[in-house]
Formats: C-alpha cells, structure tokens, sequence
C-alpha cells in the first residue's frame, strides 16, 4: 500500500470515528393503507406519523398523512402482480426529508384515523434506511391500518327512553373502512359480506345478542334490542368480515325508563 492509499484510508477512518461524515438527504414517503381498501387520508382526519431511531429512541419526524384515498382501479385488483403500483399522486402520504449520516434502523408508527377515534388502530413497521436511499419511490413505505369504522348513529348516547318489556328499541349504525370507503349492496365492499351485530348487557350481565342487517343506504345497518325491563343498557356495535378477521367496533349506553 503507498503513501497516498494510506493517507486516504487514514483521513477516511477519521472522520467517520469523529462523526464528520458527509450527511445526505433521504426523502420518505410513508402511506397508510386500510386493510383490503385504500389509503387513509384527509377525508378521515388524516393518521399519525411518527419516525424514530429504533435504536436510540430518537424522534426524527413526525406529522399527519394528508391526501386522497388513491386510485381505486390501481388498488382494489386481483391480478396485479407483485410488482404492481398501487400508489399515484392521490394517494394520501405523509412525507418528510431526514439528514442521515449513517445508516439507521427507522420505526414508523401510526396512528389514526384522527377523525373517528372510536374506530382508531395504531400499527408499526421497521426498515433500514441508509443515507440517500430515498423511501419515497414507487410506493413509498407503506404500512397496513386494520380494523372497520363503525359509528352508532341511534339512539343517541346517554338517551333516556320510555319503554315497557316486550317492546323493542332501533339501533343503526354507520359502518366504513377505514379510509372512509363505503359498504353497499352489490358493491366494492359489499354488504353482504359482513357481520354486523349487537352484544346487549344490562347491570353487567349479557341479556341479548343480535344481528343488524343492511338497511338500504350506503354503509346503514339496523336492528332492534329487545326490551327486558328498565335500566342502562350498554351496546355494544361489532362489525367483522370473515374473510380476512376485519374488526370494528363502537359503543354507547341508554337508559330505559
């Protein structure tokens, strides 16, 4: 090895010990995708990003995903292959520019949807990421929100309502994927293909269960609780697809007097 060589390895080895290498910019792109639908964006409050150094715990960006649900046609296929894009520029996203030095093991946590809290998933992934290996190609990073938006419409919570035994009470419940995709007869996601019920206890003891069932209009579904007597009753609105364990649900309370 000659001078020069050495020289080179020497100042080399320097600066990476004294932590002077070079910075680089390094975009990524984080997308969060409901489970068997779209992308979760602006419609629905948008989710939480947060980016840390999975070994030192250091926070190195953080924001909300912002943007549309994407192109349906890109994302809802069954043929598409593996190597099928499913991300176009309405693709909800979060972005952000990190100035990495080194080589870093990166968490991106998620949060959301922000504006149906009820129906809230936090999910996690890791990667590496070296400086100037950019995340924001194809794709960008994304990350897999389950769970359904279910959001009981009636009775209000809390309602006092005059009932006898033997009569009965209407519940109806909105019910979304998380990326605010509607449920219809026939349709993308259909109605049909989903579970939806009511679990019925009173004074903390299990009194009914019941099936709510498609009422007609984009993402309804009703159903009835029988009267047992007076006092709060606690509901609770499941909403589940077989085919792949897809699971939501909300809560309220009603008192019967």
């Amino acid at each position: 090895m000659n001078i020069k060589t050495i020289v080179m390895v020497t100042s080399f080895a320097l600066a990476t010990v004294s932590g002077l290498a070079e910075a680089e910019d390094t975009d990524i792109t984080v997308r969060v995708m409901s489970k068997d639908a779209k992308f979760v964006g602006t419609s629905m409050g948008g989710v939480q990003v947060i980016l840390r150094d999975k070994e030192t715990d250091e926070v190195l960006a953080q924001g909300i995903t912002a943007g549309g649900t994407g192109n349906t046609a890109k994302i809802m296929h069954e043929k598409g292959g593996r190597r099928a894009a499913m991300a176009d520029e309405s693709a909800a996203s979060f972005n952000t520019t990190l100035d990495l030095d080194r080589p870093r093991m990166i968490e991106a946590e998620v949060y959301g949807p922000l504006a149906q809290l009820q129906a809230a998933h936090g999910a996690s992934a890791t990667q590496w990421v070296i400086p100037g290996g950019h995340l924001s190609v194809g794709d960008g990073w994304v990350i897999e929100l389950p769970g359904l938006v279910v959001n009981i419409l009636e009775p209000a919570a809390a309602q006092k309502v005059s009932a006898s035994k033997g009569d009965s009470l209407s519940v109806s419940a909105n019910v979304m994927m998380m990326c605010g995709c509607p449920i219809t007869q026939g349709g993308l996601w259909d109605a049909e293909q989903f579970e939806v019920g009511m679990t019925i206890t009173m004074n903390g003891e299990n009194i009914s269960e019941e099936v709510m069932s498609y009422a007609g209009k984009s993402s309804l579904f009703s159903g009835e609780i029988p009267i047992s007597g007076s006092g709060v009753y606690d509901v609770i609105v499941h909403a589940y697809d077989p085919k792949n364990g897809n699971t939501g649900i909300d809560k309220t309370t009603i008192v019967i007097e």
